[in-house]
């Protein structure tokens, strides 16, 4: 059975999921959002797209940011979001999450140094929240921006593979290269393992 996300106990809170880059600068700004042409790492957008969480690696990273962005609450007000997160019925991951695992994940996200920011994927593009572009219509400007610089990394196929999810659009190799006009090979080139297995994943979900 699918949940549909409940954003609204995390928004209640006033829980900020995400952050625009602090730092650095766009090489380009429209009317639509910005473009990095050297990508940046700063801009966290936690559940911007209906793909769910379907690993427990992704799950942990998800903790990790929430306590990073969120470094003025306490543990007890953390334990109340992750509880919320991994619990299935509110729609963020796919799967169950025991108890043992839930305080194994808080315990080991505590630990982590809230001077460094969590690893994060290199984005070249960011839409604005207000741009009111449709999702076909960002898929578009990815294919168009991305496919000018003839430089397509797993970040930007990751990226595309969201809005193409969210699109109720089958993400195959061939329209992965069809909208970033390269070819094949370059789109097998740039894909790891795990971002070949997270393609099944959002494809089974569809």
């Amino acid at each position: 059975m699918s949940y549909t996300r409940n954003l609204e106990y995390l928004n209640k809170r006033r829980v900020i999921y995400r952050r625009g880059p602090i730092t650095d600068k766009p090489t380009q700004e429209f009317e639509w959002g910005n473009y990095y042409e050297q990508g940046t790492t700063e801009c966290y957008e936690l559940f911007r797209s209906n793909a769910k969480i379907t690993t427990f690696k992704a799950l942990k990273w998800h903790l990790y940011v929430l306590w990073y962005l969120n470094n003025n609450i306490d543990q007890n007000e953390f334990e109340s979001i992750v509880r919320h997160v991994c619990d299935k019925v509110n729609g963020f991951v796919t799967f169950n999450v025991s108890e043992q695992l839930l305080q194994s994940m808080m315990y080991d996200v505590s630990l982590k140094d809230l001077e460094e920011p969590p690893y994060n994927k290199t984005r070249k593009i960011i839409f604005k929240d207000n741009s009111k572009l449709t999702l076909t219509e960002k898929l578009s400007i990815v294919g168009k921006m991305i496919g000018k610089t003839k430089k397509v990394t797993e970040s930007d196929i990751y990226d595309l593979m969201l809005y193409m999810h969210d699109s109720k659009i089958k993400i195959t190799i061939k329209n992965i290269a069809s909208h970033f006009d390269c070819t094949i090979r370059t789109i097998h080139r740039n894909m790891s393992n795990e971002l070949k297995k997270e393609k099944e994943l959002l494809n089974k979900s569809l």
